[in-house]
């Protein structure tokens, strides 16, 4: 795939094919995301890769604290407020996402069951999990998202889908605890990953995004 025409076609993936992601096939994604710019050259980025039954196990830890709406507790701070033209956005983008699969404004329960699924991974085979060490600071969480546009569009490159979900990130310990990991390691994001259904009902709405004058000015 020719680099313009996958930024031009990248999309969010959230309904996936049962079958598994080849490990082979995972290494050649996160190799080339490896090959991400960072801050001199320090390379940030820790992934946990969790597939078969330690994914299975992961994800009913997960959706039972979510069920249970246990309290959150991000290591990386979310937004408690937007500038009034991004917050905008967001509002028009998560009205027409539920517009798209039916679910009205007072559907509390429908729109419970599309947060649950963030914890089932939205049924995909492969979950990944970004870490890095809590020493660090800004410019190495700027290093994390170059290092995730990489790799989101390798997957994408290699006929993968994925989503990055803030929401697995809500519960860093719980994590932590499944996956072995020490508490010295600050959890980023996470993403499921798999081959994309794209008859899925949840893949049904595309986002929209700003023209290009909208966000540059020429000088």
């Amino acid at each position: 795939m020719e680099l313009l025409q996958g930024l031009q076609t990248r999309r969010s993936i959230r309904g996936f094919q049962p079958k598994p992601v080849p490990q082979e096939l995972i290494r050649t994604v996160l190799s080339a995301a490896g090959r991400s710019a960072s801050y001199t050259n320090t390379q940030p980025w820790e992934v946990a890769v969790v597939t078969g039954a330690k994914r299975d196990e992961l994800s009913g830890v997960l959706y039972e604290l979510a069920r249970s709406n246990t309290p959150t507790n991000y290591d990386v701070l979310t937004p408690t407020s937007w500038p009034e033209a991004l917050e905008q956005r967001s509002k028009i983008h998560g009205a027409r996402r539920f517009e798209a699969l039916g679910i009205g404004r007072g559907d509390t329960e429908r729109r419970n069951e599309l947060r649950l699924k963030n914890f089932q991974f939205f049924d995909a085979p492969c979950a990944m999990f970004m870490f890095m060490d809590s020493t660090l600071g800004p410019w190495s969480t700027l290093d994390m998202g170059i290092f995730l546009q990489g790799l989101t569009l390798s997957a994408h490159g290699a006929g993968l889908g994925c989503c990055l979900q803030a929401s697995l990130a809500g519960y860093p310990d719980a994590i932590r605890d499944c996956l072995g990991i020490p508490n010295t390691k600050k959890l980023i994001v996470g993403m499921s990953m798999g081959y994309p259904d794209l008859d899925a009902p949840l893949n049904a709405y595309q986002s929209t995004r700003m023209e290009l004058d909208e966000f540059v000015k020429w000088y």
